[in-house]
């Protein structure tokens, strides 16, 4: 997909609960409908390809959750109820009113509890992309990067084995940031490691519609895990990716903004 370069800008953002957020916005907020996008552990860089496509179509905001790439983190902001609580804050702060939420691995996590928090009825959809949250059922199990290192996480989480990090060529100011990402990673995602056992039974009360995405080849969070996902919500649409690992809209865009456009027209705007 070729994409002329968007005009994008980095501010932080004060928010009414004392936290100062950092996020990059894509185009301009003209009527106040836009996209909200959460990254997962790959950090805020692992959307940039997505909110600069997406922003052809829609005022995109990709925040950086506190502690991500060297942004502070207060000591007691520090689970994924915290980091839900914030992007509605956000999402009011910035007067958006019309907002589809796209969360990425645990930002997908965090985009059903901002599904599951939102009484201001801000929120119009929810788009998963190899989502975590809820407890897996045995065999089916998400894979903790901490227990893998970096080089079986990337075999697993790429089909593409050209779109994997050259970790070897890794600079030690590169690898020390990997490693605090990481860490902050594992304070927001908890033991047991990416999911709430007690999700699964609240998600019935999002009642705005959800598209789950799946790479079929994802070693993270299998392909299995993210159809039961889907049927804990009541309206929500489960579309797999051909050729796709954890990161389908990194490695198969066309055909992830296509189930988007599929989505959007007939759950979200169906009269449109």
């Amino acid at each position: 997909m070729t994409v002329t370069a968007p005009i994008s800008t980095t501010r932080t953002i004060d928010l009414p609960s004392g936290l100062t957020l950092t996020v990059q916005e894509y185009g301009e907020n003209t009527d106040g409908t836009g996209v909200l996008m959460l990254h997962g552990g790959a950090g805020p860089r692992s959307m940039a390809g997505f909110a600069a496509a997406m922003s052809q179509h829609a005022y995109v905001v990709v925040p950086t959750h506190p502690g991500f790439d060297g942004t502070p983190r207060p000591e007691s902001f520090d689970s994924v109820a915290d980091l839900a609580s914030s992007y509605l804050d956000l999402i009011d702060s910035l007067g958006l009113t019309g907002v589809l939420v796209a969360g990425s691995s645990v930002g997908g996590w965090i985009a059903a509890e901002t599904g599951l928090r939102d009484n201001h009825g801000r929120i119009t959809a929810l788009v998963l992309l190899g989502s975590t949250g809820i407890e897996p059922e045995p065999p089916l199990e998400i894979a903790n990067p901490a227990n893998l290192g970096p080089v079986a996480t990337s075999e697993l989480a790429f089909f593409k084995p050209e779109l994997r990090p050259d970790f070897a060529a890794f600079s030690d100011e590169q690898k020390a940031a990997m490693a605090a990402n990481q860490r902050t990673l594992a304070v927001y995602a908890g033991d047991p490691f990416c999911y709430d056992p007690k999700l699964r039974g609240r998600l019935h009360r999002v009642t705005v519609p959800v598209l789950v995405l799946a790479g079929e080849q994802d070693g993270i969070v299998p392909v299995g895990y993210e159809r039961a996902l889907a049927g804990s919500f009541p309206r929500a649409t489960f579309r797999s990716v051909a050729e796709a690992g954890h990161f389908p809209h990194i490695e198969q865009p066309g055909a992830v903004f296509g189930a988007i456009g599929d989505f959007v027209d007939t759950e979200v705007k169906p009269e449109s």
